[in-house]
């Protein structure tokens, strides 16, 4: 049967992020990483999701990327394509976020899209335009001092604007709370002014499944996980959908790896309380730099480590140990040297028998699922909003949880561990 929803997310936690949000909502999700070959399957999935690491890609190659992954899911039926970035609009001033929805918008046709990056179970929401995260505005969070993607501005209109060729307009909270028919009206008048992206207010989640609701016939949805929670029932009431899908994995024999190369302050607190009950190493970029074998250095390490016990690597450091390691071997430089240093040791290690994987980071998540040539995932249990366990679906036995680095309590790593499949 063709897929009826289609999803192209801009990194490998957030593909897992709004696949679990679709399975909670009684969709049967695949995860397809990279864009599709034509080999690619997915079963008797309703929605495919295709995780791209293009977030901090060249905005050519993240826009060539997503144009392909458009015609696939395209051509494999989905009637609703929706573009999904991370909840706290990670982007740098030349994209990629405008530059991909203005691909996407024009290869569809569309006069208008949404956008609404809001996941009020994590925090984020969206008042007047404005993106918070708690109850601070986005700039004054700790993402104004993100590694790579530094966000100054908490309006989303301006953020979007800078961004795109088209104008931005709002659906402020009034409207939205006035139900699916005034979003609707509000979207039309819009659409006649000449606007292109619609930001729209969302507080809690009811205001989610009411701009769902009011957006059944989108052909192009924008936004983060949250904006999916009202999208199974347009096609349940479709009767395009009905049976939900098994999150049970298969048991996992190995042992338990965790690697974070997140420098988010979320992680780097789990970090601490993990590290207080298990061994832990540290990636030194230094020693990387002047050609040491860091690599079998940490997996001499691991192996030595006791093999009941979970083994923490990790890269993630302060902003302003990160801020030196920029100074000294540049952006592209030092973050390329961090995640090919973890995605070795995922291999490596994956190898010798940890199969088990705690992954924390988008750009460290991309970098260890490509290493170890997963193409498919299997979505299970919900570890934490956002969070949940997944499968790859093939040859290698391998389970993985992949943690955006802001996502998560403190707690996260523990709790991982006492659902762990």
């Amino acid at each position: 049967m063709p897929i009826v929803l289609g999803a192209i997310a801009d990194d490998f936690t957030g593909a897992t992020d709004l696949a679990n949000t679709l399975v909670s909502e009684g969709m049967r999700v695949v995860q397809i990483i990279g864009v599709p070959g034509p080999d690619a399957t997915y079963g008797d999935a309703d929605a495919v999701v295709v995780a791209l690491k293009s977030r901090t890609a060249p905005v050519k190659d993240a826009i060539a990327e997503s144009l392909d992954a458009l015609k696939w899911l395209q051509a494999e039926g989905a009637e609703q394509i929706l573009f999904k970035y991370c909840s706290t609009f990670d982007s740098t001033q030349q994209g990629n976020i405008g530059p991909v929805a203005d691909a996407l918008r024009e290869a569809m046709g569309c006069e208008i899209a949404l956008i609404c990056p809001a996941f009020p179970k994590n925090g984020r929401t969206v008042y007047n335009g404005v993106l918070f995260v708690g109850e601070q505005p986005l700039a004054e969070s700790p993402m104004k001092d993100h590694p790579l993607t530094p966000m100054r501005d908490s309006n989303l209109m301006r953020l979007m604007q800078a961004q795109s060729s088209g104008k931005v307009g709002l659906i402020p909270a009034p409207v939205v709370q006035q139900g699916p028919d005034a979003i609707r009206t509000r979207f039309a008048a819009l659409t006649a002014e000449g606007i292109s992206y619609a930001v729209v207010d969302a507080l809690n989640e009811d205001d989610l499944r009411v701009i769902g609701k009011a957006a059944a016939d989108h052909k192009l949805i924008t936004g983060g996980s949250g904006i999916a929670l009202g999208l199974p029932d347009n096609f349940r009431a479709r009767g395009q959908i009905t049976l939900g899908q098994d999150t049970a994995l298969s048991a996992t024999a190995g042992r338990t790896l965790i690697l974070a190369g997140s420098c988010s302050a979320a992680t780097r607190t789990q970090l601490a309380q993990a590290k207080a009950k298990w061994p832990h190493a540290k990636v030194d970029i230094d020693k990387v730099a002047a050609g040491r074998d860091v690599v079998a250095e940490l997996i001499h390490w691991a192996l030595a480590q006791p093999a009941g016990s979970p083994v923490i690597i990790y890269g993630s450091a302060d902003p302003k140990e990160v801020a030196a390691i920029q100074n000294r071997y540049g952006v592209a430089a030092s973050g390329k040297m961090m995640e090919d240093t973890i995605g070795a040791l995922a291999l490596r290690l994956a190898d010798a028998g940890f199969h088990r994987l705690v992954v924390a980071g988008g750009e460290t998540s991309g970098a260890v699922v490509s290493a170890l040539e997963i193409k498919t995932l299997k979505i299970g249990r919900e570890i934490a909003p956002g969070v949940p366990w997944t499968q790859a679906m093939g040859s290698r036995p391998i389970t993985l949880a992949l943690k955006s680095g802001n996502f998560g309590q403190p707690s996260f790593f523990e709790d991982a561990l006492r659902i762990v499949p």
